[in-house]
């Protein structure tokens, strides 16, 4: 069983629909029925290719990721579906993570496991603090995306089964669009000559992009087109300080896209920017945009923001800079718009890792792999569940 508030955006769960088509298993998923995204309240939706049980369940708090719970049916659910194993795609402080937690303690007592993004250390306050400390203690197994996400579990007592897996990629969504790419250029009037330096994602201060203005303007003698794909409350000052630059003409907001979208934009990107800048409690977890502008054959230039330079540094496919350092990413930004050759053999590196190491069927096979050894380890040691 999968209890995932991600899943209530569909196409989250074709990871899973993944690990039915590589195990034949008979997988369950309950998510929230409704779920409050910035963008609208978005009501429970399967994606086509996931075939398994599907229960939506009533949250409180919905789209409030640590609060968020569950209203009702999780005992009742737990009895009607008899799993084998669970798992809770939720950080181990999440209220929802030790509520599922406790249902199982009361039901079915299978082995349980948990996602974990966090790479800083931090102590959450009264009723979280224990909550966390209790899915910790009670896990069999969890997946961290990452090492140092690993590292925090460690340091604060989890002594589990745990299976690093990055994020995944879907190389048949993700993949290079060129026809989908040209179209795009004509409609936002670039010309075949001019290189695009994009950015896909939430537009906010830690992503520094404010950063990223400061760098277009020491090339502005350069040809190329910026486009920033996403929204969010950085916007008004990031174009203030576009205008302000004398950029106006040369930067594009085409706003939120969905998720099926996306690869069209990164394919018609000539490289991905992604200046991150760390925070007091924020830095970059994974930099899943980095896996999928390989997949779709586009180089990225990264900062040494969290987890950027080395997902980078494992695809091959980009340049990684200096946080918060203008002169630096504008010379990553005027190297790759001056030399296409450069783009093209880092666009071939990231893309050749991302299909094998970072692809969706590829990981959710590891991903199988460790419930069954933790089910088996389960059935050959504990007494017999009721």
């Amino acid at each position: 069983m999968i209890v995932s508030h991600a899943c209530a955006t569909p196409i989250n769960q074709s990871f899973f629909a993944d690990v039915e088509a590589v195990t034949g298993w008979k997988l369950a998923l309950a998510l929230p029925q409704f779920w409050k995204t910035e963008y609208a309240e978005r009501k429970a939706e399967r994606w086509a290719a996931f075939r398994g049980d599907f229960y939506p369940i009533p949250v409180l708090k919905s789209g409030h990721i640590p609060l968020h719970v569950y209203r009702s049916g999780l005992l009742g659910l737990l009895k009607k579906a008899r799993p084998d194993a669970i798992y809770v795609q939720h950080e181990p402080y999440g209220a929802a993570t030790s509520q599922v937690y406790l249902a199982n303690r009361m039901t079915r007592r299978v082995p349980i496991g948990f996602y974990a993004a966090q790479n800083i250390f931090k102590q959450y306050p009264v009723p979280f603090r224990f909550m966390e400390s209790m899915v910790l203690h009670e896990s069999s197994f969890c997946f961290p995306v990452t090492d140092e996400a690993l590292e925090v579990l460690r340091a604060k007592g989890y002594r589990g089964d745990a299976e690093v897996l990055p994020l995944a990629v879907d190389n048949t969504l993700y993949r290079p669009m060129p026809d989908a790419a040209r179209s795009l250029r004509e409609k936002l009037d670039i010309g075949s000559d001019e290189p695009v330096i994009g950015y896909l994602g939430r537009l906010v201060s830690e992503k520094g992009l404010l950063t990223l203005v400061k760098s277009l303007k020491l090339i502005e003698t350069l040809p190329w087109k910026c486009v920033l794909v996403g929204n969010g409350p950085l916007e008004v000052e990031l174009r203030a300080a576009i205008a302000q630059s004398g950029l106006e003409g040369r930067v594009f907001f085409p706003g939120y896209v969905p998720h099926t979208e996306a690869p069209a934009w990164l394919s018609m990107f000539d490289m991905l920017a992604l200046p991150s800048e760390t925070r007091e409690n924020w830095k970059e977890q994974f930099g899943r945009v980095i896996v999928e502008a390989n997949a779709c054959g586009t180089p990225v230039i990264g900062t040494t923001c969290g987890e950027i330079p080395a997902v980078i540094g494992h695809t091959g496919g980009g340049i990684i800079v200096s946080e918060a350092a203008p002169q630096e990413f504008a010379s990553a930004l005027a190297l790759l718009i001056n030399d296409p050759s450069r783009r093209e053999d880092l666009a071939k590196r990231g893309r050749s890792v991302a299909a094998k190491e970072y692809d969706q069927r590829f990981l959710a096979s590891r991903f199988a792999e460790a419930i069954a050894r933790n089910v088996k380890a389960s059935n050959e040691s504990a007494p017999a569940r009721v």
